[in-house]
């Protein structure tokens, strides 16, 4: 590239172009060029407030934390993060487009869920003592009323008889007192449910092990937030922690793995895929007449699902979900939002063994006059070239609207181009990458690499009660799957959401901070 350039003032001249073509295609370029004078005077202060902690909370000695830096590792520098005034500020994030609906509310809220229900019971394969209760996992469901434990052996009792269902307020309530008693009983159950520092950074320091945990915590809470009563306030609280984490849309992965979704009140009968959309659609609208109710109806636009099926399925097997998908969608028009796979890429099927119903799929809809896009999880792996990153191709291929995930894009600068070309959107999930060992820490993801060639890009959490990440930093809402004109009306909303922040910024710090 190098020019026969002698005079200085042309040498000037021709790096100038370089660096302008060069970020000519970053993502961000229009909105630095076309940011009112608001928007500049917030993004100095915000500077001047983030070089602030750089050298102040950053610097300082923190007894847990032996290495501290911005952008360390979340689930060790979590606690210094809170102590920053960039954490404390409420930015209007638009809507979260990744998340999946059994990591959406915090462990500790669940468990207070399930301590309400005397239906729910825990029972475990071996008697829980010292030695082994930070290994050995809760099994929790409803039971029918007939099968009700209040007498049995609690699960840390010597005469406890392994996988013996005993309710679980009683187990709490006499939980052994050695281990803690009943907050013990609640720092074993939570802990089950999430992941700690020690296994995300020491016990479970590989991409398999870290996945192994991951997926053990669904299995815990499976039991709970799938039992119809509980589904209900879950639901809820997930709408309304997410509105007042300034989220005004969202679009949760919903799993349907089962042809029956939900356990009934009773314990005994299911709750079909049609009744899930009938409670989730309710929901919905019963928080937007409480929040109009409130005088806050504008701080939500809304919720849709994605409907997912797992990785796991045989290819013949998926038939049924697409059909079932399609058949919601004629029913729910406005409740499915898109279809995807779902699971560990690196141990699961890959796209292309699901590549023949995926396409009766396409045609499918076309002979229904329905519209389902695709929006795909491809590339969460470390991979190059093997079976899992190969994803990615065959999401493009397939006509994916939008990437879940995508961490190793930035290997394929053909796919790099197709997605900013065709205007594909990636739902970049940071933290879940940082904790499940697809990068150290947030200054070594690939995200820069992402918007800096022109992809779009919308900030998520994937599976916020796990990692301990609720809510959201910033995200992109008009790769959502809304209409062109509830688009308008959210970019509208979002505007005057947007200027109130910067408002705030300004009027808060302005002359507070150093130069």
């Amino acid at each position: 590239m190098g020019l026969n350039i002698v005079d200085k003032q042309q040498y000037l001249e021709e790096r100038e172009k370089l660096i302008g073509a060069d970020r000519s295609l970053r993502r961000d370029r229009p909105a630095v060029h076309t940011r009112s004078a608001l928007e500049t005077e917030a993004d100095e202060i915000m500077h001047r407030i983030r070089a602030e902690e750089a050298a102040g909370i950053w610097k300082e000695d923190h007894p847990d934390v032996p290495h501290p830096f911005p952008g360390m590792e979340f689930l060790t520098g979590k606690k210094i993060v809170e102590k920053t005034r960039t954490f404390e500020i409420l930015m209007p994030k638009g809507a979260l487009l990744h998340i999946h609906i059994g990591a959406t509310v915090d462990a500790r809220t669940l468990l207070d869920l399930a301590l309400q229900q005397p239906a729910i019971h825990i029972r475990v394969p071996e008697r829980l003592d010292a030695r082994n209760i930070s290994s050995v996992l809760p099994e929790l469901m409803p039971l029918t009323p007939e099968f009700y434990n209040m007498d049995g052996e609690i699960v840390s009792s010597n005469s406890y008889v392994p996988n013996t269902w005993v309710n679980i307020t009683r187990a709490r309530e006499q939980f052994d007192p050695s281990l803690g008693g009943p907050e013990g009983f609640d720092r074993w159950i939570i802990d089950a449910m999430t992941l700690r520092p020690a296994e995300a950074y020491g016990t479970h320091n590989t991409v398999t092990k870290i996945w192994e945990k991951f997926q053990s915590t669904f299995g815990v809470s499976g039991g709970l937030v799938h039992f119809l009563p509980i589904f209900k306030q879950y639901l809820r609280i997930f709408f309304l922690t997410s509105i007042n984490d300034g989220i005004s849309y969202m679009e949760p992965r919903i799993d349907f793995y089962f042809a029956k979704a939900l356990t009934a009140t009773d314990g005994r009968s299911t709750i079909t895929h049609r009744e899930v959309l009938q409670l989730f659609e309710a929901t919905v609208n019963e928080v937007k007449e409480e929040l109009t109710k409130e005088g806050r109806g504008d701080k939500f636009l809304g919720a849709r699902i994605i409907y997912t099926a797992f990785r796991a399925l045989e290819p013949k097997d998926l038939y049924y979900y697409v059909d079932d998908c399609i058949d919601l969608k004629k029913e729910f028009p406005h409740i499915i939002a898109g279809f995807d796979l779902v699971g560990n890429e690196d141990e699961l099927r890959p796209l292309i063994d699901y590549v023949e119903p995926l396409l009766y799929f396409r045609e499918r809809q076309l002979q229904e006059g329905v519209e389902i896009p695709f929006l795909f999880h491809a590339g969460e792996t470390l991979g190059d070239g093997d079976s899992p990153d190969n994803n990615l191709y065959d999401a493009l291929l397939l006509g994916t609207k939008r990437i879940g995930h995508g961490f190793s894009l930035v290997k394929h600068p053909k796919l790099l181009q197709a997605c900013r070309e065709q205007g594909i959107l990636l739902e970049v999930c940071p933290i879940s990458n940082e904790i499940l060992r697809l990068t150290s820490s947030m200054p070594m993801h690939p995200l820069p690499i992402i918007i800096n060639n022109g992809v779009s890009v919308a900030l998520s959490s994937d599976g916020p009660s796990v990692f301990g990440n609720m809510g959201l930093t910033y995200d992109f809402f008009q790769f959502s799957m809304m209409l062109p004109a509830e688009k308008k009306d959210a970019l509208d909303s979002w505007e005057t959401e947007w200027r109130a922040f910067l408002e705030f910024i300004v009027a808060r710090y302005k002359g507070s901070l150093p130069n």
